[in-house]
């Protein structure tokens, strides 16, 4: 096992790069990190939407949460392969493809979480700007949105190690991450594929154990700054 790390260990931490493009455990984090980036504008809207006391702006944000967290990612991921280009009018690399499904599934979830940060807010205090007279969207930014922000971070990190796994589909398409790696791996030895797995698995469990357990400590660390500002 050690042999079979010092060999293809580079392969599965960055891919082909710097001979070729980047990808494995590098390519998988670069792909996650920027999905979640684009992705989280798009949620900022649904999940306010959620809130809004406006009924189709409610209505419509609710409908796109629940269509797109019933649809499983990869069926996602084939819509996107198969008609942005046709949308387009161009092909699209299948690194882009993935980026453009992967944003729009996690914009249900990252919206689910900032809605629940907002709601979870004591109501009292959008009664007392309001009493100020604020109007919604002054008491949503100035109010609300920065407290709900700090409370989402641990949910935030907990979306992004679901994000990191979820990445593991797109090699389907022909994207230069981990799961891909795997899979030149495997072709390359053609003889032990439970050990590439394994050691697949292995990267997966280190990246994914390490972000919850920062996720965990911000938490706590978060809960007792609560605790202490409230005594």
């Amino acid at each position: 096992m050690y042999d079979f790390i010092d060999t293809y260990g580079m392969m599965f931490l960055v891919g082909s790069w710097p001979g070729g493009p980047i990808g494995g455990f590098a390519g998988t984090l670069i792909l996650a990190a920027l999905s979640l980036a684009a992705a989280f504008p798009i949620a900022l809207l649904i999940g306010t939407g959620r809130t809004c006391e406006i009924k189709i702006i409610r209505a419509l944000s609710t409908i796109w949460v629940y269509v797109f967290r019933s649809i499983p990612l990869i069926m996602i991921i084939f819509w996107a392969y198969f008609l942005l280009p046709t949308i387009m009018e161009t092909e699209i690399p299948p690194f882009w493809t993935a980026v453009s499904a992967i944003v729009i599934y996690e914009s249900a979830f990252l919206a689910e979480i900032i809605r629940g940060g907002l709601q979870a807010l004591p109501a009292g205090q959008v009664e007392a700007a309001r009493a100020m007279g604020l109007g919604y969207f002054q008491t949503l930014f100035t109010i609300q949105m920065p407290q709900a922000l700090t409370s989402m971070i641990p949910s935030l990190l907990n979306q992004f190690v679901s994000t990191i796994k979820a990445t593991s589909i797109v090699y389907i398409i022909g994207v230069n991450e981990a799961a891909f790696s795997a899979q030149q791996i495997n072709s390359i030895e053609l003889t032990g594929t439970l050990r590439t797995y394994l050691v697949l698995a292995l990267f997966y469990f280190l990246i994914c154990a390490l972000l919850s357990r920062l996720a965990k400590v911000l938490e706590a660390h978060l809960n007792a700054k609560r605790l202490g500002a409230a005594t």
